[in-house]
């Protein structure tokens, strides 16, 4: 057995059978694979979310890398050997985010990988001796038509339309929120390009894959939202904070027993002003 079967393939091929099996019990025996999938991302997709976090911000640095590149390439024009040594330089100082590129890369393949095998041949009981000792016994065959209609082991028209819509909404809610601006060029790459060749590629893939790529770009969506959100807060709590003075507290936010403390002092200096236009 590889290193990819044992350390990456066995794992999640159990993952999605102990899903399956847990709906198969709730269901009474009428499980879905394909809902079994839609969990099974959005466990992948939470268990990598700190992948995704750190993707997100070695975004904003390879767009700052990219801009320093133009920067010597204009400065540097007319000497092509000091160019090259000072974009040596600039890779050397941020290794950093060239591993991290790598990183998610090698975890993209892979999970490319393991879904190919996972519905071209696991679910379909050639991979079953790779089940856990402890698993609950597997009862097959599995339910491999999703909500009555598609079938996750062979390619899906509609299913790869869908696809390809979310890929176009993901990548224009990216632009839209993006703190970069967005060029022409990237808008035909990711808006138009992208779409469309995603469509003419995984048109041949198995649905079951497709169905996962829709799920994980839905989660997608979902982050992309919830940064824009926390973004929106964090302007106007900045705004809020300048506006008010320092130092300012309103009466609201002062504690109780402060209020109650100046009560009595106020009145005591009203009295006084009393006495003072009496006498």
């Amino acid at each position: 057995m590889g290193l990819f079967t044992r350390f990456i393939y066995q794992p999640f091929l159990n993952l999605l059978v102990a899903v399956y099996t847990g709906l198969d019990f709730v269901t009474g025996g009428n499980a879905d694979m394909g809902i079994a999938v839609i969990i099974f991302t959005i466990i992948l997709r939470i268990f990598l979310l700190p992948l995704s976090i750190a993707s997100s911000r070695s975004e904003a640095e390879r767009r700052e890398i990219e801009e320093k590149v133009k920067e010597i390439n204009r400065a540097y024009k007319d000497d092509p050997v000091r160019k090259k040594t000072e974009i040596k330089n600039l890779l050397k100082g941020n290794r950093r985010i060239l591993i991290s590129e790598g990183i998610n890369l090698s975890v993209q393949v892979a999970i490319a990988l393991m879904l190919y095998r996972l519905f071209s041949r696991g679910l379909l009981g050639a991979d079953l001796g790779l089940i856990y000792g402890f698993m609950p016994t597997v009862t097959e065959p599995f339910n491999l038509v999703f909500a009555g209609k598609y079938d996750l082991t062979r390619p899906n028209l509609f299913l790869n339309l869908i696809q390809s819509l979310v890929i176009f909404t993901v990548e224009s809610l990216s632009m839209f929120t993006s703190p970069f601006p967005v060029t022409r060029r990237e808008i035909i790459r990711l808006q138009v390009f992208l779409p469309v060749v995603s469509f003419i590629i995984f048109a041949y893939l198995p649905a079951g894959k497709k169905l996962f790529i829709i799920t994980t770009l839905c989660f997608s969506i979902v982050l992309i939202l919830v940064r824009r959100g926390m973004r929106i807060y964090r302007k106007f709590s900045g705004k809020l904070a300048i506006a008010m003075p320092a130092g300012h507290t309103s009466p609201e936010a002062m504690p109780t027993e402060r209020r109650q403390a100046s009560a009595p002092a106020q009145g005591e200096s009203g009295d006084d002003g009393k006495k003072e236009k009496r006498e």
